[in-house]
Parts: structure tokens; C-alpha cells; sequence
């Protein structure tokens, strides 16, 4: 518990009824949606003023700790800025992969910071993927529009303190992208303050000096040791908050699970924890990093008068019946209103106080529908719900939706009788697609392309839809936005609620992202078009193609209402690789080209995004077998796809079918990314596929990590797994293209290894056995070259390859050069 905290509890009750008081806390009246204890605790927020700002590369990077005690002990607001959405790294728990995977990876990062209390930010940086050093950083970012960001995010949140969990020293193997997060803070942390500076965000903002920057420090393989030539600040990371019932260590930890697409779940450490934080910039201090940094109440006109309602409210504070606190709430809120600074703190204390009162009276206010998605011009039904259980009138209640108003129903909510108003309104034909806002325009140079300044800095839109709800409490009136939801009963989870998504009113539905034109390959692709309403008359067609390279093989109805779908064979004049786009053109003349995608997770809300409804059409002459192949699962990737699409026949491999007789109808046997870290089947059975491959099999396994490995016996002969990984795309390589994985069926060439997505590969093979060949060395520039990307053997009378390159990203992209190797790896 924080200082303050222990002294604020301690005019309340005596030592002896302490524990008396947190037993009563924890029972909830009529008039509460949340503990007594957690109201409380966000009055001493309320009242607190300093402000740090928490700065590091990923989602995932944060130190939980920290921030959770930084909010919950201190009672600062706190700051997490991410430099990216960490759209460059993996998924544990499923396919979605780039774009996808950052959307996942931004709400995990929400969920995080309600657990511990902070708030998100991002800069418009894209995660690219591994980086050894900022200078491969920054030739992938343009500096000046990252650097841009971090400044106009110390400049509207208004630090006092910044703090980076990684420090400016490249090397050490430290991330790119991390030691450029620090590097950025603390230019940032300079140029915040002057007005030479990004002068373009001075309509908007004022510059801003904070006081200090530290830099985490940390020793993540034991304990740290204080440098005694550096200043620290130490904060006790692992005590518990009594109002909480939890310690900090224990918030940070259930917050850090939250990062479930990187399978970070943690555990709580238990007893004394102490995290430093070593001053890079700034005045020293003697004990407190927040020495001299100014009550933000003495600064403002009437900011005193305000803080010194708030101290009353918490010396009066009524633990058993939070709504008689209304009055005293009430009266702070009256105060705040003559406050007129537009300082985002100032704000801030106005919707956390305006939140205060709502579960001191336990309100529950929601906005419902019965569906999930709507499109512009769509009529929609809707019901306002609003419960006041407490003994305090409220009057007046409405919405706003667009330029209507919703009331009706009793004069008074009083009393736990709820009331619902019913909102059915017409929704807009220029409305906007609740689209997250940094794909609105295609990325640029691994930067996404925001033009709107206001938005840059947000974690995600700031309202997908919904409507603003004004009602009177005690002469004073409210008004806050409600977002529309779908809500519905589910016979496992109970009530479930998601955010009503606006879509087009036509959007198009592809079979095959990725179409291989092979010889003896006839590929169809199925284009579905959906309408939102009754179908549309028109006809579909193909952007960056000629009418003789395609044709419309069928057109029908589908067995589902509103959906018309098309077959589709094409043919393109020479051997290449081209992307279209499928257009779905309107007898009025509009054009409909967009897919609408849905990622769906327990773990967060569904999401939403458009793209645009292209295809990677991809014509050769490679041979491919079209045999049957077998696929052992590991966290997911979409490389069976691809291979379906190249017409194998792909069988995907349960738990219960590891037997010889089984295993030995496919040609190929290809083992998922990360198997060896997942799946205890195939370790468990490793033995047999062994066999397999001696009788005659082939098996190609893909990458897996370091950690968490099941076994280390991955193949027939010894090699280990290292870190080792070339992270440029085009790198120089050399290639054995007399090996018969470079040539046969397929001769490989240089022109195979241009247009590769994102790395080589990663987690490259070492201490190789003498019995596998390695016909690639790639090598990332000012490093030494590697052949771990790509190992071969004999065994027996198969063959066992087992390869670190990326192909779960090269193949589901259509880099067609990669495909092609992989052809080879499984017709060995």
C-alpha cells in the first residue's frame, strides 16, 4: 500500500477494526456494482495527480509489475506506449498472423491495462518483425514520423516521468526494436518541450517538458545489482493493497496473462519484490523519482478547492452504503466544473470521478441489440436498459443517436426498477465501416498511414457506434456515450456481449487467397457475393485483368438467402505472378470490392476489418505430385492451405492415428511450426515417425524455439535448435543448386529468393550431425553467414528434412520462390 493510502485508511478506522472494515467492504448493498474497498481506492486516484509514462517496443514488453504498483500503490496515472502492435511476431493460440495478429495482440494489450489499471498508446510504427539492431530499425521505419509520435504522446499525456523498459546500448542481443524504443524516449524527452519541434502539433497540443527519465533496469537471469555510480528510485514492487485484496505482484501477473497469443501466462511471485528504475535525464533526487514534481490542483483555478472536497469525501467515506457518498461526490463534481483548463488530466478526473458516482449508485446503463453486424441504410432495433438501484432520484434520462432522441418511461429510475427505452433508428448511408482506424489506407514502409493527428496515439477507435445518454442526478446533469451492443444468452458462458459492427451493405467472400495455374492443375476459386439486404443486381469482374484471362465457369444462388456465387477459372497470357482484385460492379454503377474478415477469440471481442478482396494468382510450369499428404498440427499456420491449393490431397493428423500402417499411405508427412514445443502426441510417438521415415517416408518439419522444447531428439541424427535467425528478407545467400532439394522436381535459381516476406527464417539448426546436408547459407549483413536454415538426410529409405525458414509466412503471402522449395522438400 502506498504511503498515502496507509494514511488516508488509517483516519477511517483504528488498527483493531481494520480487518472489520475490509470484511464489511467486501459486501455489495443494492447500490454498488463494484466493491466498496475499489471505490474507495479510485477516490485516492482521483486525488492523485503525477502522471509517468511507461515506454517499450511490443505489446508484452511492459513490466506488469510496475505499472501495477505505479497505479494501484501510487495512484499516478500511468502510460504504456508500445511502439507497435507487434504485428511482426507469432501466434500461440491460432493462424492469424501480420495485420491480424496485431489487432489480437492490441485488445490483449486492453485487457492488460484494465487488469492493471494503465492506459495504451501506439505509435504508427508496424512491427516488421525481428530486428538485431536500430539501425536495421530505423532503415525499416522512418525515424522522424515514429520519433514524431513518441513527442506528441509525451505532449498530450503530459508525463512527469518517463520510464523505458530497455536502455539506448545495442548488442547483448537485445531486440531492434527495443533498444530503439529507448533510443526514441529520450530524444523525445527533449524535443517534447520545444516548440521547434514538430510545430504541426501545436494546434492541437502545448509543448511539454517532463521532469525525469529512468530506464528499468533488470538482470532477467537473477537478482539485480545497483550500479553505485548511477542514481535509482525503488519502488516495492510486491506488497499487497488491502482495498484490492491483492498484491501488486499478483495484478502484474494475472495482467501479463492477458498476452495469450504469445502464451505468457504467469504466475504471481510471492513476497518482497523491488524493481529500480536509474536515472538517465533530469535533476537528481534524494529518495522519491517524483520529487518536485508539482500538485496539479495548485496549479488550475479552484484545483485546491477541488482537492480539498475530494480529502473530505475520503475522511467521510461510508464503506457500508457507497450511494450516501453521493453528496459529497456531487459536491467535487460542482468544483471540478469551474475548473476550465482543457488539460487531458484535467478531463481524465472528470470521467473517472463522473464513473465514481455511477458505481457508488451501482447504475447499469446499456445500449442492446439482437444482432452483430448492421450496414449503412439498415434500420435497427434497439433497446436503452437503465437500472438505478439505489434511493437517489434520476430524471430525464434520453439518448442521442445520430440527430434523434430516444426517451420515454417513468419520470423517476428509483428504487432497482429498471427501465427500458426502446431506439430504433435508420442507420446512416455514409457511415463509416468500423474499420480499426490505422487500416483505413495501405501501410507505407512499415508505417501505418494515419492522417488524422487526433487519432495517432490511440489504442483503437474511440467509439465503433453507439450513442450519448444524458439524464439528472441531484440538479446535475450527465451525459456519457454507450456503446451499441449485441447481447445474448450463451448456454456455456452465460451473458455475452460484443460490439455492434458496421459492414458494407456487399462485400465479397474468396475460396483460395493464393490460385497455383500448374500444369494439369484446372483450379476453380468460389467468389461469394454477400448482401447485406435483398440481392443486388450486377455482375463480377476483376481489377488488373483482361476479359480472356478469366471466365465465369457458373453463376447461382447459394443455399443461404442474399448471396450470389460465381466459379471462376483463369488463364494469364505468360508465367508470372500477379494479384487481382475481384469487383462486384452494381447495375447503378457502384463498385463493391472489399472482404470482410473476422477474427474471433474467447479471450477478447470479436473483431472486424476490410480488405480488399484480392487474389494471388500465380502461374508456372512447376511439377507437382498432387499426392497425398499427412499434416501433424502445431500452434497453427495456414501452410496446409496453400498446399491444398497447390492440389495435394492434405490429411490432417490426429492424436490417434500414430501407427505405421496409418502414416504409410502419405507420400509426405509435414510436421507444424512449433510442434516440438506443442504437441506431446508426436514426441510421445517420435519413435514411429522415425520408422515412417525408414520405410520409405519423407518428413519436413518446420521451425521450432528454444523454449519449451519437448524433446531434443527431433530427427533421425543429432543437431540442436539455437537463436540464430537472418532477419533481412532479401539477404545474400548461397545455394548448392546441384542438392537434390534445390533441384529435383524443381531446379531452383537466384530469382527464387527475391520478393520474400518479412526474414529468412528463425531458430536456425547448430551442431549438425555429419549425415545431413545444408545447401542454403544465408546472412544477415555485418554477420557471419549460417546453413542452419535448411537441413537434409537419408534415413533409411526415406528422407528427413527439417527446416527454420519462415515458410508460414512466405507461402500464405504467394512468395512464389518459397513455394516452389517447399514442392521440393515434400516430392523428395
Amino acid at each position: 500500500m502506498s504511503i498515502k493510502c496507509a494514511q488516508s485508511m488509517t483516519k477511517l478506522i483504528s488498527a483493531s477494526s481494520f480487518l472489520l472494515a475490509l470484511i464489511l467492504s467486501s459486501f455489495c448493498s443494492l447500490a454498488q456494482s463494484i466493491p466498496s474497498s475499489e471505490i474507495y481506492h479510485h477516490l485516492l486516484q482521483l486525488q492523485e495527480t503525477k502522471r509517468v509514462l511507461y515506454v517499450a517496443a511490443h505489446p508484452d514488453d511492459e513490466n506488469t509489475r510496475l505499472i501495477a504498483t505505479l497505479v494501484n500503490g501510487e495512484h499516478a496515472s500511468v502510460g504504456y506506449l508500445s511502439l507497435t502492435r507487434g504485428d511482426g511476431g507469432q501466434n500461440l493460440v491460432g493462424k492469424n498472423l501480420g495485420i491480424e495478429l496485431g489487432q489480437i495482440r492490441t485488445q490483449e494489450l486492453l485487457r492488460a491495462r484494465e487488469t492493471d489499471g494503465g492506459q495504451q498508446f501506439f505509435t504508427r510504427a508496424m512491427d516488421f518483425g525481428y530486428s538485431k539492431n536500430p539501425s536495421e530499425t530505423l532503415q525499416n521505419w522512418d525515424k522522424e514520423k515514429v520519433l514524431s509520435d513518441v513527442v506528441w504522446v509525451i505532449r498530450s499525456f503530459q508525463p512527469d516521468i518517463i520510464i523505458t523498459r530497455f536502455n539506448t546500448s545495442p548488442g547483448g542481443g537485445n531486440h531492434g526494436h527495443h533498444t530503439t524504443s529507448a533510443i526514441l524516449a529520450n530524444e523525445a524527452f527533449k524535443l517534447a518541450a520545444d516548440p521547434n519541434a514538430f510545430p504541426e502539433q501545436l494546434s492541437y497540443v502545448t509543448i511539454w517538458q517532463p521532469r525525469r527519465i529512468f530506464w528499468n533496469t533488470y538482470n532477467f537471469g537473477g537478482d539485480f545489482s545497483p550500479d553505485p555510480k548511477e542514481k535509482y528510485g525503488i519502488f516495492h514492487t510486491g506488497e499487497i493493497n488491502p482495498l484490492l485484496g491483492k498484491s501488486y505482484s499478483q495484478i502484474a501477473a494475472d495482467s501479463r496473462t492477458m498476452h495469450k497469443s504469445q502464451g505468457f501466462g504467469a504466475t504471481a511471485g510471492i513476497g518482497v519484490a523491488l524493481d529500480h528504475i536509474q536515472l538517465e535525464q533530469g535533476p537528481s533526487f534524494k529518495t522519491d523519482p517524483f520529487e518536485d514534481v508539482q500538485n496539479r490542483w495548485s496549479e488550475v483555478v479552484n484545483g485546491q478547492q477541488v482537492e480539498k472536497s475530494i480529502e473530505a469525501a475520503i475522511q467521510e467515506f461510508d464503506f457500508e452504503d457507497p450511494s450516501s457518498n453521493i453528496n459529497s461526490l456531487l459536491k467535487i463534481r460542482l468544483e471540478l466544473s469551474k475548473i476550465q483548463s482543457k488539460n487531458k488530466w484535467v478531463q481524465e478526473k472528470r470521467k473517472s470521478l463522473d464513473k465514481i458516482i455511477f458505481n457508488s449508485l451501482g447504475l447499469k446503463m446499456e445500449l442492446v441489440t439482437m444482432q452483430e453486424l448492421g450496414y449503412p441504410g439498415e434500420k435497427i432495433h434497439s433497446t436503452l436498459v437503465f437500472n438505478n438501484p439505489s434511493r437517489i432520484n434520476i430524471s430525464n434520462a434520453s439518448i442521442q443517436i445520430y440527430e434523434k432522441t430516444f426517451s420515454g418511461g417513468p419520470d423517476s429510475i428509483v428504487g432497482n426498477t429498471p427501465i427500458e427505452i426502446p431506439v430504433d433508428f435508420q442507420i446512416i448511408q455514409d457511415e463509416k465501416l468500423s474499420q480499426p482506424y490505422w487500416l483505413e489506407n495501405p501501410v507505407q514502409n512499415s508505417i501505418y498511414d494515419v492522417r488524422d493527428q487526433m487519432m495517432i496515439g490511440k489504442p483503437f477507435n474511440d467509439l465503433k457506434f453507439g450513442g450519448d445518454l444524458t439524464f439528472q442526478l441531484e440538479g446535475q446533469k450527465f451525459k456519457t456515450a454507450i456503446p451499441l451492443e449485441y447481447k445474448y444468452n450463451d448456454q456455456v458462458d452465460g451473458e455475452v456481449k460484443q460490439p455492434f459492427t458496421i459492414v458494407p451493405e456487399i462485400d465479397l467472400t474468396i475460396s483460395d487467397k493464393n490460385v497455383f495455374l500448374l500444369p494439369g492443375n484446372d483450379h476453380e476459386v468460389t467468389i461469394t457475393v454477400n448482401f447485406g439486404g435483398e440481392i443486388v443486381d450486377g455482375e463480377l469482374g476483376f481489377a488488373n485483368l483482361n476479359a480472356s484471362e478469366f471466365k465465369i465457369v457458373s453463376e447461382g444462388s447459394s443455399e443461404m438467402p442474399h448471396r450470389k456465387v460465381y466459379k471462376v477459372a483463369f488463364k494469364l497470357v505468360k508465367n508470372e505472378d500477379r494479384k487481382i482484385v475481384a469487383q462486384y460492379k452494381t447495375s447503378s454503377g457502384r463498385i463493391y470490392d472489399q472482404t470482410t474478415n473476422r477474427i474471433i477469440y474467447h479471450h477478447i471481442p470479436n473483431l472486424t476489418y476490410f480488405s480488399p478482396a484480392d487474389i494471388n494468382v500465380i502461374q508456372q510450369d512447376w511439377k507437382v505430385s498432387k499426392a497425398s499428404l499427412g499434416y501433424i498440427a502445431g500452434v497453427g499456420d495456414e501452410v496446409s492451405d496453400v498446399l491444398t491449393s497447390l492440389g495435394y490431397h492434405v490429411t490432417q493428423i490426429s492424436d490417434t492415428d500414430f501407427t505405421l500402417a496409418y502414416l504409410s499411405q502419405f507420400k509426405t508427412i509435414i510436421v507444424g511450426i512449433r510442434a516440438y514445443n506443442t504437441n506431446e502426441t508426436l514426441v510421445a510417438n517420435q519413435e514411429l515417425l522415425m520408422d515412417y521415415v525408414k520405410a520409405g517416408g519423407t518428413v519436413v518439419t518446420q521451425y521450432n524455439t528454444t523454449a519449451s522444447l519437448l524433446s531434443k531428439n527431433l530427427g533421425p541424427y543429432p543437431f540442436s535448435i539455437s537463436r540464430d535467425r537472418v532477419t533481412v528478407e532479401n539477404s545474400p545467400f548461397k545455394a548448392d543448386y546441384s542438392s537434390p532439394v534445390l533441384s529435383t522436381p524443381n531446379q531452383i535459381n537466384a530469382d527464387d529468393f527475391k520478393g520474400w516476406i518479412q526474414e529468412r527464417g528463425l531458430y536456425f539448426v547448430t551442431d549438425v550431425a555429419k549425415e545431413y546436408s545444408q545447401p542454403l547459407e544465408f546472412e544477415d549483413p555485418n554477420e557471419r553467414p549460417s546453413k542452419g536454415s535448411l537441413i537434409y538426410a537419408k534415413y533409411g529409405k526415406g528422407v528427413y528434412i527439417y527446416t527454420s525458414i519462415s515458410f508460414f509466412r512466405e507461402l500464405p503471402a504467394g512468395v512464389s520462390g518459397a513455394t516452389k522449395l517447399f514442392i521440393n522438400l515434400i516430392e523428395q
